[in-house]
């Protein structure tokens, strides 16, 4: 009699678990379509290398390359959120079919789960959303700068140079220009234009020397940035070549108007139109022929090193 008991009270056990391990299968195909999204994404983000020795690369590199990553993020948030929001309640139901009493406590838990899930995939969706918004404009103006820098390459232009995204030691410039007369550092910031009380666009920024003052924010960080790229490669040229190279940062921010008035002389800040025009007519120094040859040179070789993993952020 005592071993009957024993063994009705393993099977009811038993019963217990499998209650919550059958409804488990249900689950199996939306795991199975999960990891075919997740293969989809790995395919997505394989890097593709080009067959030539091309070290030279287009405008705006390395934001397409983080523009890529976040539609793959999109993709990924707006594919498996559904399936992860309706996991708790498929398995709820699985539940219904292996229980004997419906049990509306635990019917309530798997809602709540739900909804916390829906509004943790919605936050995703919506960064996703204003990061590939945020990408798409320092896209639009780093390529409407690389445009007006190609001007230079002109076979009457034949000693000017133009490198994108050029990588630094933990970071990369966004475009570095060789000219006959120094190299300049040109920086790229994407700032949408701001709106007045009236509804109208203000588009004036001023440039002081350590901040620049738009009209409801101001911002050191851009100057400071274009600052460093100088330094950075003012001090790598000259060990490279054994003598100084001078060096100009340009600081340009498409679709500004831009008031100079209390600008430091070490930065041009300008808005990008006629920006070939401006870089031709200034001078940052002397540079001899083969200087300016070598320059080239090992800006071509320093180019190749794009290709290594901590260099490809852009310098927002």
């Amino acid at each position: 009699m005592h071993d009957l008991k024993l063994m009705a009270k393993g099977q009811v056990t038993t019963m217990v678990w499998l209650e919550y391990l059958l409804p488990l299968i249900f689950l199996f195909p939306m795991a199975a379509m999960g990891g075919i999204v997740l293969a989809l994404r790995s395919l997505h983000d394989a890097r593709v290398h080009s067959p030539f020795n091309a070290p030279l690369r287009e405008p705006g590199q390395a934001l397409r390359h983080r523009l890529d990553q976040a539609f793959s993020s999109l993709f990924l948030n707006g594919t498996l959120g559904p399936l992860v929001t309706l996991a708790p309640l498929v398995y709820g139901m699985g539940r219904m079919l292996f229980v004997d009493k419906q049990d509306w406590v635990e019917w309530a838990l798997y809602g709540l789960l739900s909804t916390i899930l829906v509004l943790a995939f919605s936050l995703l969706l919506i960064r996703d959303y204003q990061r590939i918004r945020r990408l798409k404009l320092g896209l639009a103006c780093e390529l409407a700068v690389g445009q007006e820098l190609e001007r230079l390459v002109r076979p009457e232009a034949h000693p000017y140079y133009v490198f994108h995204d050029v990588p630094t030691d933990s970071f990369t410039i966004d475009h570095v220009v060789v000219t006959p007369h120094g190299v300049f550092v040109v920086e790229t910031r994407a700032r949408a234009l701001a709106i007045g009380t009236d509804g109208k666009e203000l588009n004036c920024v001023a440039v002081e020397r350590e901040r620049l003052r738009f009209p409801h924010w101001q911002e050191r960080r851009p100057l400071h940035k274009t600052r460093q790229g100088v330094n950075w490669l003012s001090q790598w040229l000259e060990r490279r070549c054994g003598v100084p190279v001078p060096v100009k940062g340009v600081l340009v921010l498409p679709g500004w108007k831009i008031d100079t008035s209390e600008a430091s002389p070490d930065i041009l800040v300008v808005s990008g139109e006629q920006l070939a025009k401006q870089l031709t007519d200034i001078t940052p120094g002397q540079m001899s022929d083969a200087i300016h040859d070598k320059v080239i040179h090992i800006l071509l070789e320093r180019a190749r090193l794009m290709e290594l993993k901590h260099l490809r952020q852009p310098s927002v």
